[in-house]
């Protein structure tokens, strides 16, 4: 598979920011407020060397990569890596090389690849603090077959969006899953 193809095919995301048509608002909310922790220069001009460039599989309606693709444009910003984004309904078969336990199409999947094309590294959907969250949340609601799943799965989604939009705490854990990945191909 020639990931300089579908990188090449990918919207900038100014483009993507300014298509969204769901948590729009949310993600330009992050952005704004995110910022790196510590000193990152060392990261940063290792990344530059390395000219990494990364492709984003998403969609603007998930919370995920309302709260995760902020954070890796932040990165990207301090290291000069170019991103572009591609919309996983209109790209299955890419998707499809990146599922979530092998069964899943979670989003967002970020692909970090070199110059030639070649992938460097993969993360995603979540941090794994996110994702112990996410289960815990989840372990709350009642069966599927139960009268008040649906209305106790629209609280839990406007909680779990509340908490993607604000708790900065969050934002830290996300960055350190990401730069630990990053870091484990780099060095």
């Amino acid at each position: 598979m020639d990931l300089n193809n579908w990188f090449e095919k990918g919207l900038t995301p100014e483009q993507y920011i300014e298509k969204m048509s769901t948590h729009q608002e949310n993600l330009l909310h992050v952005l704004k407020r995110f910022h790196l922790s510590g000193d990152e220069a060392p990261l940063m001009n290792k990344l530059r060397e390395a000219n990494w460039r990364t492709i984003v599989i998403t969609e603007d309606w998930c919370g995920d990569a309302m709260m995760n693709v902020p954070i890796l444009l932040a990165l990207a910003k301090a290291a000069d890596m170019d991103v572009r984004m591609l919309h996983r309904d209109e790209n299955l078969e890419l998707i499809d090389h990146y599922l979530t336990n092998g069964t899943s199409r979670s989003i967002p999947i970020f692909i970090f690849i070199d110059e030639e094309g070649e992938e460097q590294a993969v993360w995603g959907p979540r941090a794994p603090a996110v994702q112990e969250m996410v289960t815990n949340y989840r372990s709350s609601l009642p069966p599927r077959e139960h009268a008040d799943f649906d209305e106790k799965s629209r609280e839990m989604m406007s909680k779990l969006t509340e908490s993607y939009r604000t708790d900065e705490a969050l934002w830290q854990e996300v960055y350190s899953s990401l730069k630990t990945t990053i870091t484990e191909r780099l060095y």
